[in-house]
């Protein structure tokens, strides 16, 4: 069996980046392309790349580059997803704005771009930045270069506290930020020291959340598998950090850049392999991958090849995965009946969970709450190597786990979610976040001398009303003021709507206020996010207003947020959507198009193509004779027909020419004239007289 992880493959900022460098060297008048340093960590998208003409190039190259540029070549220098240290890229950007002939592509991955914009906002010459990350990577040179005043790198807590602690001051004033592709364990660990010894410290969690998913879900694949395949450069940070974390769960991990290297890989029989990938990994390469590794287990079974090596790795996996009571497992579910669940453990036992172990409400269906595969934790309450089995207790962990949740809510007055599940002498039973509570007969919703069993199965908020924590029992109460409960839930959906927040995810929203700036749009839950005048069109636009009015339904996306702020900051206008986009889509050179005249200078007029997409008739294209002054020929709000005679791509510019079309027009009419005298009959010659006979 090959399992293959969700989360494998190109990033969004990867993907982004590849796709930019691709469709530019397919562009017949992209000149020389450079990449400032590789595009992506790895080795085969490098070579693909140079092959296409593309070159990698150093910064100490940059001055070579430069005067290629001046020497009148057309040359472009993409920046790759790591971004660039802060010296080069302003010494890009202040090259492209002199030199006509030479253009920057930044293809910064933007999680890179918010870091930058952190340390640059939030750091000075007085406090001291904290980067958790290898200071050789390229990503943290280049989040250093825009630090003001001390940082200092590190990969690990051992490193923070034991060689860059004692360089600070307890008074120093402290920034933390990681590099996206860090351990997310790790970072934990680092922001929990920094916490205790600097309480006014700010943090800021910086790793890509595309990186936290797909090391939680490489963690839980190993998990289960007995061979795992790391897919990705051998330089790639994010690729050795799964590495790392896989290798820690399944010994029998394996590191490689290129399809081929998965033939040295033997599995046993029915062995069970897992794949995941880098950020920078083709799925071309996956699919290589597993395509290999499919037959690679299918030989192994054919041929009943369980070779010595294999067998003992086996052996000894097992027996360092053995469970012992009172261990908390993370195992995917297998199998659901009425009364069981059966869990993959990647041990050599398999986990049981009994339903009264799972829940404590009364007549759930357990396939209605889980589905095969989901990930499920427990509590190991019984080993038994010998049955091969491990009883879990789910509600117990679920339990123990939440009751310090239930205790804040005493002391904060905060209302929880909870379900009523069983009738008790004096009142009922209650569950909330899998803690047990005793809501007294009066302060459930039933009057006095009701039925206490139809509240039974009902979900509503609860107030705890009393805490006893020696002998761990709690007392609730389900008679919560109607404006109160409302409160309360429009909380909950907030707090919901937060956790579940993430750049690039799409929401469609009302159009709640506009102002000068922007328009605000409620996304529900009572969230506003604002789209910025800018978000709102392609084109220039005075006021929000000329794009949308209050009460609008619009989609949206989200560009960045704060969840400490409650800011969240939306996109509109899309690259579907780009006037520059729809104009190449629908036209070439030599394209004869009707347009409008838009505005009219010394020089000659602009037409409007499409909305947003503005071409440019020179005065000397206005006609096939000298005009003086553009408004002698056509005025704002005509409609003429016109030739489209260039496209600068890189600078989104536009030629239109109405005199190739008369002169054109002047060509076909000589001609038709041409062909119609050479077809015309010649005229018969008079005939001779005849002399009459005498």
């Amino acid at each position: 069996m090959i399992e293959v992880a969700k989360y494998s493959g190109f990033c969004f900022g990867v993907s982004r980046a590849v796709k930019t460098l691709k469709e530019l060297t397919e562009r017949s008048d992209s000149g020389k392309i450079y990449t400032l340093g590789d595009i992506i960590h790895n080795p085969t998208v490098v070579a693909g790349f140079e092959a296409a003409g593309v070159r990698s190039i150093t910064a100490d190259e940059l001055p070579e580059i430069f005067r290629e540029a001046c020497d009148g070549h057309d040359v472009t220098v993409v920046i790759r997803t790591h971004g660039a240290e802060r010296e080069y890229s302003d010494r890009l950007s202040a090259e492209a704005e002199t030199n006509p002939n030479f253009h920057v592509i930044d293809c910064t991955c933007p999680f890179v771009k918010k870091i930058h914009d952190i340390v640059k906002e939030n750091s000075d010459e007085k406090n001291v930045t904290l980067i958790f990350g290898d200071e050789k990577h390229p990503e943290v040179r280049g989040i250093k270069s825009h630090v003001k005043g001390r940082a200092f790198c590190f990969t690990d807590k051992e490193t923070l506290e034991n060689e860059i602690i004692p360089l600070l001051s307890p008074q120093d004033d402290v920034i933390m930020v990681s590099q996206t592709t860090q351990n997310l364990t790790e970072w934990k660990k680092c922001q929990n020291f920094i916490e205790s010894l600097y309480t006014n410290a700010k943090l800021f969690d910086t790793i890509c959340s595309v990186t936290e998913k797909r090391q939680n879900e490489t963690q839980a694949l190993a998990g289960r598998v007995d061979v795992m395949v790391v897919i990705g450069g051998k330089n790639s940070s994010n690729t050795t950090k799964l590495y790392s974390i896989s290798r820690k769960v399944c010994p029998r991990t394996y590191l490689v850049e290129q399809a081929e290297e998965c033939r040295n890989i033997r599995t046993g029989k029915n062995s069970k392999v897992g794949i995941t990938a880098g950020a920078s990994t083709p799925d071309s390469i996956i699919e290589e991958v597993k395509t290999i590794m499919s037959e690679e287990t299918k030989d192994t079974v054919e041929n009943g090849q369980i070779e010595a090596e294999e067998s003992f790795e086996k052996l000894l996996d097992e027996t360092f995965k053995t469970l012992n009571t009172g261990d908390v497992v993370t195992g995917t579910i297998t199998q659901i009946s009425n009364t069981e669940i059966k869990v993959d453990l990647g041990t050599k036992v398999t986990g049981i969970l009994s339903y009264d172990d799972v829940t404590d409400e009364p007549g759930v269906k357990l396939d209605e709450v889980f589905k095969v595969g989901d990930q499920v934790t427990a509590y190991a309450v019984r080993v038994s190597d010998v049955d091969g089995v491990a009883t879990l207790s789910k509600r117990k962990y679920d339990a123990k786990n939440n009751w310090q949740t239930v205790v804040d809510a005493y002391e904060s007055g905060e209302y929880l979610e909870g379900k009523f599940v069983e009738v008790v002498r004096g009142g009922a039973i209650c569950t909330i976040k899998g803690v047990r509570a005793f809501v007294p007969a009066s302060h459930t919703t039933v009057e006095e001398g009701g039925d206490m069993n139809e509240i039974i199965g009902k979900k509503m908020l609860f107030k705890i009303i009393d805490v006893d924590t020696g002998r761990r029992r709690i007392k609730a109460s389900a008679r919560i003021p109607a404006r109160a409960a409302a409160r309360a839930e429009r909380k909950a959906a907030e707090a919901k709507f937060w956790d579940e927040i993430e750049e690039g995810k799409e929401y469609e929203g009302t159009v709640r206020s506009i102002q000068n700036y922007g328009a605000f749009v409620e996304l529900g839950a009572g969230v506003d996010g604002m789209v910025h005048t800018t978000e709102l069109s392609w084109r220039h636009i005075g006021n929000p207003s000329e794009v949308v009015s209050i009460g609008d339904k619009i989609k949206v996306f989200v560009k960045s947020f704060d969840r400490e702020k409650k800011r969240i900051s939306l996109g509109y206008k899309t690259e579907a959507t780009n006037p520059w986009t729809l104009f190449t889509n629908a036209y070439q050179v030599g394209d004869v198009v009707s347009v409008k005249i838009v505005s009219i200078m010394p020089f000659g007029a602009f037409a409007e193509v499409l909305p947003g997409a503005d071409g440019l008739i020179h005065i000397s294209q206005l006609d096939v004779k000298r005009v003086a002054k553009p408004e002698d020929v056509v005025k704002v709000g005509d409609v003429v027909d016109v030739k489209i005679t260039d496209i600068d791509y890189d600078r989104k510019k536009i030629s239109l020419s109405i005199r190739a079309l008369l002169e054109e027009n002047a060509e076909e009419a000589e001609e038709t004239e041409e062909n119609t005298e050479e077809e015309a009959p010649a005229e018969e010659a008079p005939a001779e007289e005849t002399p009459a006979a005498e």
